[in-house]
């Protein structure tokens, strides 16, 4: 008999159904080999995947992308929580995982799922004219944490700006962030990782905790409202304390599937 999977597809940072960042979810009672979870990952296509696995009390928690596994990721961590919470175990508000960055728990706050998470240690870099050159404008600022987050002036140029992919894998950094001020936002943000096979990350939760604390210091608050300018869109509300970062975010169920592994 033909094993098979359940797989959920939630869209995170969102409470409609094609915003926000979707992420597969696969809440398995055993672990797969991690050649047969890639090639599941490459088959969804989206920027992440998640794996989960309950080892006692909590869930082990690994993430995917098209070009391997990763370190952090937040939207396919508020998709795990929203099936963990809906469909795992109804009625649960509070769900610890145990990641490769540590023990990360989600708290249902209403519609809200908070995720407790790392704030990345940012390190001033130089601009450079190779930045200049991806973005369209010279950054005002750069900052290096696992990824280059690029501040610019220019909030329009953030949501319009369409770079070149084979540029962006020639500058430092797993991911490029570019971010600017906002009218509405305190932040307006895009997310590009062609190094993972993912030409823009809809609404990157990862790339939030690089963001923030950038914002967070500038402009003397530890409370923020964050938007994802990609196509898809989506919103962050967050809180800064010391190093670590709250990131809230909506939920909407877009699937459920079961998948026939060979």
């Amino acid at each position: 008999m033909k094993k098979t999977l359940k797989q959920y597809v939630v869209d995170a940072f969102t409470d409609q159904v094609f915003g926000g960042n979707p992420a597969a979810v696969c809440v398995m009672d055993e672990w797969l080999d991690d050649a047969l979870l890639q090639k599941i990952t490459k088959e969804n296509n989206l920027s992440e995947t998640a794996f989960a696995v309950k080892e006692g009390e909590n869930y082990r928690l690994r993430w995917f992308t098209p070009g391997g596994e990763i370190d952090l990721c937040g939207h396919a961590t508020l998709g795990t929580a929203y099936v963990i919470m809906n469909f795992i175990e109804p009625g649960l508000d509070v769900v610890s995982f145990e990641t490769l960055s540590g023990t990360l728990t989600v708290t249902k706050e209403g519609d809200l799922y908070a995720m407790d998470f790392p704030a990345y240690d940012m390190k001033p870099v130089e601009v450079t004219d190779a930045m200049a050159d991806v973005i369209g404008a010279k950054p005002i600022a750069a900052f290096m944490g696992r990824d280059l987050l690029c501040v610019i002036e220019d909030e329009n140029l953030v949501r319009t700006m369409d770079p070149d992919q084979a540029k962006i894998m020639e500058l430092d950094g797993l991911l490029l962030h570019v971010s600017a001020g906002g009218k509405d936002y305190d932040c307006v943000s895009r997310s590009f990782a062609p190094k993972l096979k993912v030409a823009e990350d809809p609404v990157c939760g990862s790339g939030h905790c690089h963001i923030l604390p950038y914002w967070s210091d500038v402009l003397k608050k530890d409370e923020l409202k964050a938007y994802q300018a990609s196509e898809r869109g989506g919103e962050i509300f967050a809180t800064l304390k010391g190093d670590r970062i709250t990131l809230r975010g909506k939920a909407a169920l877009f699937s459920e599937a079961t998948i026939h592994l060979a």
